[in-house]
């Protein structure tokens, strides 16, 4: 690519950057003297029902959403979207089970993360303080993940190099998560949905143009890779991987920290409806949208996904190969708006662990300009550290971010979902899940051990829960008072 087509690709990310900065600052100065916990981590609970949908959205969607996915399709076909089309009901299920739920018992307790309300649930500082821990670290393999995704994508599609990349969006996000806040994570998480969406349409529009039409694709397709139209790609989509992929990336989501906390932060009930169906609406159109056009990239791109690179090169070529030279920077804005806003969803969320579940446990009369300085240097630290190790990337990307996914589902799922619907929960009961089901997940990953070759999250989840029954059967009911609290009926 040449330095005139590079800088023509480089300029609409320069100017969406330069945005996103502009509206944490913006965002920052209309809070200044109010509440700064409460606005700094969860937008002091007034989102409204369209910023509450594409927030939970866009930290949902992931690089890998838009580059690893598509690239499967366009080597497994349709099974490949059979299989991930369960994402879209993530956003209805985590809002619709969690979503009132969190919020009611959050103004009740006055509490500002997810493990506040654990803390609160179970009665147990050190319960709390696992929470945390298992965030931060899980967290800091995910945001790796979509620092390197993203930057080895900028570089690919750009032209510039990779720690170019890494250095304009990398530190970018950093900033203005740092600056702004959850208010500003939801407000920029907006703006990358939206372009997301305008991504994918562009992308769309182009691949069939440049394939001849659908049906010519199509055609093209049943004669050359037959395959591709079987739900089990002749044996290349076991239903071992459906029946995983459906637990890591669809069922088990619901309670992933980063989108329970969503819960606490929306204005009102009509907001959540709101949210719950215009989310479910644009996660679909998403996920389907950029699945379907990895599929006809075989109108243009001739050769297995080895002859370029592995499956996560299939849509930078074919962004290059059917995009006008002017609107490439327009259209790669999508993918890497994808990484933006999961990058800064979980910072601000890991940053929250470190200093409202921990800090401000142990120093609750914490001066408020004390907090301000400590959250925002937390975040920025948090987040540097994340930015240093993406540097030197390490390989296998795709493992780490489904690791950590796994890791955080093991620890939450059953904490969550049994805390806060059952009575019979109890703080031991927590304890041995989170602890124990969330060891065993991480050793069966370093030992490679699988059951029917099934994803580790099989194990993780399952053995989680079986600690959880053995610890509330055996430990000590939680009391009245909390009881009385959490199940006022």
């Amino acid at each position: 690519m040449n330095e005139q087509g590079s800088f023509a690709a480089l300029l609409p990310l320069v100017i969406f950057m330069v945005v996103m900065v502009g509206i944490s600052i913006f965002v920052r100065h209309q809070q200044a003297g109010k509440n700064f916990v409460g606005n700094y981590f969860i937008g002091n609970r007034s989102l409204g029902g369209f910023v509450l949908a594409m927030t939970t959205v866009a930290t949902y969607s992931s690089v890998s959403s838009f580059v690893g996915g598509p690239g499967m399709a366009f080597q497994i076909g349709f099974g490949w979207i059979y299989m991930a089309v369960v994402q879209v009901t993530a956003i209805f299920l985590v809002l619709g089970i969690f979503g009132k739920r969190v919020a009611l018992l959050a103004r009740k307790l006055n509490a500002v993360t997810v493990v506040d309300i654990i803390r609160a649930r179970f009665q147990s500082d050190f319960l709390a303080a696992v929470a945390a821990f298992v965030i931060v670290l899980f967290f800091c393999g995910t945001m790796t993940a979509q620092f390197v995704g993203g930057a080895k994508l900028f570089a690919a599609v750009t032209g510039y190099s990779y720690e170019t990349g890494l250095i304009l969006f990398g530190l970018v996000v950093v900033i203005y998560t740092s600056i702004g806040g959850f208010r500003a994570v939801a407000l920029t998480d907006t703006c990358c949905a939206l372009i997301m969406m305008v991504g994918i349409v562009l992308l769309l529009h182009y691949v069939l143009e440049a394939g001849g039409g659908y049906e010519q694709i199509m055609t093209s397709i049943e004669a050359n890779h037959p395959e591709m139209l079987e739900p089990f790609s002749f044996g290349n989509m076991p239903w071992t991987i459906y029946f995983t992929q459906w637990l890591l990336v669809g069922i088990c989501t619901i309670a992933l920290p980063q989108s329970v906390v969503r819960g606490i932060s929306y204005k009102n009930t009509e907001g959540l409806h709101s949210a719950m169906l215009i989310g479910t609406a644009v996660v679909g159109f998403m996920n389907i949208g950029i699945n379907f056009t990895g599929i006809l990239a075989h109108g243009v791109l001739t050769g297995s996904p080895a002859d370029y690179g592995g499956v996560d090169n299939i849509i930078p070529t074919t962004i290059v190969t059917v995009m006008p030279k002017e609107l490439v920077g327009l259209a790669i804005i999508g993918p890497l708006a994808a990484s933006i806003s999961t990058i800064s969803g979980l910072l601000i969320v890991a940053s929250s662990a470190i200093i409202k579940d921990v800090y401000m446990h142990y120093k609750p009369n914490a001066e408020s300009s004390r907090l301000r300085i400590l959250s925002m240097a937390t975040t920025a630290i948090i987040g540097g550290a994340v930015f240093v190790i993406a540097l030197t990337p390490p390989s296998l990307i795709w493992l780490i971010n489904m690791f950590a996914f796994g890791g955080l589902e093991t620890a939450f799922f059953w904490t969550l979902l049994l805390g806060l619907f059952w009575k019979g929960a109890n703080k031991f009961g927590a304890l041995l899940s989170m602890t124990g089901g969330t060891l065993i997940y991480c050793a069966t990953q370093a030992a490679g051990f699988k059951i029917l070759n099934l994803h580790q999250i099989t194990i993780g989840i399952t053995i989680s829960l079986i600690l959880f029954l053995i610890g509330s059967y055996f430990g000590r009911p939680s009391d009245k008072k909390t009881l009385k609290i959490f199940f006022p009926q």
